[in-house]
């Protein structure tokens, strides 16, 4: 049995993480998360207490990093601040949680040789043309085009430049949109379906024809588990599930799915400097871990997120005036 440190675990992906190792191990988990806004405690409700540990805490607190990763067997690190629009009004945030933590992080599983794995994400890549069939690779060039990717581009860089240097044992995956269950309602999934449950019409960035390469957050998670059980050392993995969808038919499956109108949203205009095309190639995951998503179907995996709002609004309800009313300054 291992002690995983989990950074970010209140977080969309990080609490869904620690669901998935209880779920698949007898691992035990503490999570270390600075609860912003974006953090959630009751992420992590009805968790076997025995088992997950909550830790309020910053990871650019180095003395506390250090603590509690020398009490771990392997450090994964999913904090992050993580929304382009927020980083287009003020990148300050995410300049000191993605390069300035990360670097905490690194320093601590450095002293005490921990296992670490980064998370990150494909935008680090930029974007690709509409009508190009290339897809990211390990291999592909950083382009970043925000402050946000630019801030993840950079804290991968440092992981990389920690192996090389000093040895520590890490490795890094580059994952595609997430979307399921406990993810804020500021992202474009659930937002979209948290206004539909609330009788308000939809939003749309522009003509709505960028695309993202969807993968559910289960399977994203039982791939991060896989490199940490197999994954090389020093390598990086990308993660996708072939999920390429452009917003304009997510959010009309989403209204259908509703019984709603294909055609009852509104478009506003389109984000400063926005990513034309997300596509990841998961072949090496694939090939030589032997991974595979498990939510082939789209559509299933969208009805079983709707049915989880619809059934959770407890959860998300006192999120969403406050979120709304961020959206509205911006008139989108």
């Amino acid at each position: 049995m291992a002690h995983l440190l989990v950074t970010g675990g209140a977080g969309f992906i990080g609490s869904n993480f620690v669901r998935t190792v209880l779920a698949e191990s007898d691992d035990t988990v503490t999570v270390l998360d600075a609860l912003t806004y974006a953090g959630n405690r009751s992420s992590l409700d009805g968790l076997p207490e025995n088992r997950v540990t909550l830790v309020e805490g910053n990871i650019c607190d180095g003395e506390l990093v250090d603590e509690l990763t020398a009490a771990s067997d392997a450090v994964v690190h999913f904090a992050a601040e993580s929304h382009n629009d927020n980083s287009l009004n003020d990148p300050s945030p995410f300049i000191d949680t993605n390069l300035v933590g990360t670097f905490r992080l690194l320093e601590a599983v450095r002293k005490h040789d921990v296992r670490y794995h980064h998370i990150s994400t494909d935008e680090v890549y930029g974007d690709l043309a509409l009508d190009d069939p290339e897809r990211f690779h390990e291999t592909t060039p950083y382009n970043p085009s925000s402050p946000y990717s630019a801030s993840k581009a950079g804290s991968d860089l440092l992981v990389r430049a920690w192996v090389r240097s000093f040895g520590v044992r890490a490795t890094i995956s580059n994952c595609s949109n997430n979307y399921g269950p406990y993810q804020h309602v500021e992202k474009f999934i659930p937002r979209q379906i948290t206004n539909v449950i609330d009788g308000a019409r939809p939003k749309l960035y522009g003509a709505g024809l960028n695309v993202r390469d969807w993968i559910h957050v289960d399977d994203h998670n039982l791939a991060v588990l896989r490199i940490l059980e197999a994954g090389e050392m020093g390598e990086t993995y990308l993660i996708g599930a072939d999920g390429e969808k452009n917003n304009k038919d997510v959010i009309e499956l989403i209204l259908t799915l509703m019984g709603q109108p294909a055609d009852a949203y509104d478009h506003v205009n389109d984000r400063p400097g926005h990513d034309l095309r997300y596509a990841i190639d998961s072949t090496r995951l694939r090939d030589e871990l032997g991974w595979e998503p498990r939510y082939r179907d789209f559509e299933a995996g969208l009805k079983a997120t709707i049915d989880w709002y619809v059934a959770n609004e407890a959860w998300w309800r006192p999120m969403k005036e406050a979120t709304e009313a961020k959206y509205a300054r911006t008139g989108q």
